[in-house]
């Protein structure tokens, strides 16, 4: 199955989440782990799209969500800043998940440069991450 960029967009608008995670983690420096993720999901019904998104993207995995969902989900920062970002950099989203997508960016470039390894930073990420998925344009 051979994806079209903009249908990509607004699959994404309808079904995909930009989300960033703070899980504790004592043994780490800043004794946090920041966990970024792109998903999407969808019934199983119709795990062949999100196969389809794997493919496009080259990256990613496509996994039981629960119950009868089936997520595509890329969580590798390297793969998020290099194929994930600029495909939406180039094609942008049209409804409000357009500013979660610039938060995660942000978060992104944050963890590109190591200021996730911090407390300091860690702090900055978690105001970032609380003002996303609110359906706000914060």
């Amino acid at each position: 199955m051979k994806l079209d960029a903009q249908w990509i967009v607004g699959f994404t608008d309808g079904e995909g989440c930009f989300f960033v995670g703070i899980n504790s983690q004592p043994e780490m420096t800043a004794k946090y782990q920041v966990l970024p993720e792109f998903t999407v999901v969808q019934h199983k019904r119709d795990i062949q799209l999100l196969h389809a998104l794997k493919d496009y993207f080259d990256c990613g995995v496509v996994r039981t969500n629960h119950g009868d969902r089936m997520a595509y989900r890329v969580r590798s920062v390297e793969h998020l800043a290099n194929r994930i970002l600029p495909f939406f950099e180039k094609h942008e989203l049209k409804t409000k998940k357009r500013q979660d997508f610039l938060k995660f960016r942000n978060v992104i470039h944050l963890m590109m440069s190591g200021v996730h390894l911090t407390p300091k930073g860690i702090d900055d990420i978690r105001i970032i991450a609380a003002g996303m998925n609110t359906g706000q344009e914060r």
